[in-house]
C-alpha cells in the first residue's frame, strides 16, 4: 500500500512540476488529486473539483459528495474502501465545466493514477469522465451498463450532482449504483 501511495504522490508532484493547466492553477486554491484507498477495487471518477473540494483539497466533499457517501453506504462501502478522483484536478472558475483542452492535459495523469491503483472497476460519474474514458457513448443510453474497453471494466453513471438538481434521476442513480457489488463479483 505504501508503494502505491508513494507513486500517487509522485503523480501529484509531476502535475505541479509540469505546471499543468497553469491558468486553472492560478484561480484555484489547490490541486485536488484524489482520496481513499490506493489499493481499492473501485475508482470513482468525476469531472473537476467544486468550491468545497477546492477549499479542502479532497474530491466530492460538497452536496454531491454527501449523496455519493449515502450511495456507498447502500452497498456496504465507505470512502476508505474506494478511491475517488476527477479528470481535471483544479477547480474551473465559477464551477464551469472543464473544457476539452483541460481534460486532455490531465488525462495522462489520470491514466497513471488508474495504472497505479489497478482497479477491477472504474465508475465514471457524469458525461465528462465518461467521454474521456469511453469516447462516443451517450450517458442516457449506457448509464448503469458495465462496459469493457481496452481490457478494463467501466460503469458509466450519472453524476451525483445531476440527481440533486433533477429528482427524477435520483432513483435511477440509486438503482444503477446498486448493481456495483454484482458487477465486481463477476470481474
Amino acid at each position: 500500500m505504501g508503494k502505491k501511495k508513494a507513486k500517487l504522490d509522485q503523480i501529484r508532484a509531476d502535475i505541479l512540476k509540469n505546471n499543468i493547466c497553469s491558468d486553472l492553477a492560478e484561480t484555484a486554491k489547490q490541486l485536488v488529486m484524489g482520496d481513499g484507498n490506493p489499493g481499492a477495487d473501485i475508482i470513482f471518477i468525476g469531472e473537476a473539483p467544486g468550491k468545497k473540494e477546492d477549499e479542502l483539497g479532497i474530491p466530492f466533499m460538497g452536496a454531491a459528495g454527501k449523496f455519493l457517501n449515502e450511495m456507498l453506504a447502500t452497498i456496504g462501502l465507505e470512502r476508505k474502501d474506494i478511491y475517488i478522483t476527477n479528470i481535471v484536478k483544479y477547480r474551473p472558475p465559477n464551477n464551469r465545466d472543464p473544457n476539452e483542452n483541460e481534460k486532455a492535459a490531465f488525462l495522462p495523469y489520470l491514466k497513471q493514477q488508474i495504472a497505479v491503483i489497478k482497479p477491477k472497476l472504474i465508475v465514471t460519474l457524469g458525461r465528462h469522465s465518461m467521454d474521456v474514458l469511453l469516447p462516443g457513448l451517450k450517458i442516457g443510453q449506457v448509464h448503469g451498463e458495465p462496459t469493457q474497453y481496452n481490457g478494463q471494466v467501466y460503469l458509466p453513471l450519472y453524476h451525483p450532482a445531476a440527481a440533486l438538481y433533477n429528482g427524477g434521476l435520483r432513483q435511477t442513480l440509486l438503482d444503477d449504483f446498486a448493481r456495483i457489488p454484482s458487477i465486481i463479483m463477476k470481474i
